[in-house]
């Protein structure tokens, strides 16, 4: 940057003048350029979240919950497994339930913790032989049926398939009003 030589026929405030001019100028454009760098850092990430998709974590819908060779035909059991949970940006492990009855066809099949009344946990009672739900009085059979109570429809159910003699459970699907 070359400074303009000051004039003898001029004043020394005009030579002043000048130079805050040039400086008061430099400090502008470094203000803008500076405020543009930081605007571009800012939009940039705004931008690809905005415009790109984020992706999909692959995730499978079977949950191990144990192994099944110990399961005797007719006795429900409650079986104990874990569950990773999405949370916002954070995967946590939920510990789940689930009651499982080993049918005489070798069938598995796996009834949701809750009652279908209010939600309350339900249990086995061995001596009758039924699901008695404790709150409100409810049961149910051992394939899942109402059998009195307020609950109005039958016991939801999870998903089965056996791998290796251990029981995958997928969604948990909520039963239809019973007839």
């Amino acid at each position: 940057m070359v400074l303009p030589m000051p004039n003898p026929a001029t004043s020394e405030s005009d030579v002043t003048d000048v130079y805050t001019t040039t400086r008061r100028t430099f400090h502008l454009a470094a203000i803008y350029i500076l405020g543009a760098i930081i605007a571009v850092a800012m939009a940039i990430p705004t931008i690809m979240y905005l415009l790109i998709p984020p992706r999909a974590r692959k995730r499978t819908a079977w949950i191990d919950a144990g192994d099944i060779s110990q399961l005797k035909t007719g006795e429900p059991v409650e079986l104990t497994f874990q569950q990773d949970r999405l949370d916002g940006w954070k995967v946590e492990t939920v510990k789940k339930t689930a009651w499982v009855v080993k049918e005489s066809n070798n069938q598995i099949v796996a009834f949701g913790p809750q009652c279908t009344h209010l939600a309350c946990a339900y249990h086995w009672d061995t001596p009758s032989d039924k699901f008695v739900c404790p709150c409100h009085g409810s049961e149910f059979s051992i394939d899942g049926k109402v059998l009195a109570g307020p609950a109005a429809r039958p016991l939801d159910r999870y998903a089965t398939k056996i791998e290796n003699n251990r029981l995958q459970l997928g969604e948990l699907k909520q039963t239809g009003t019973q007839a």
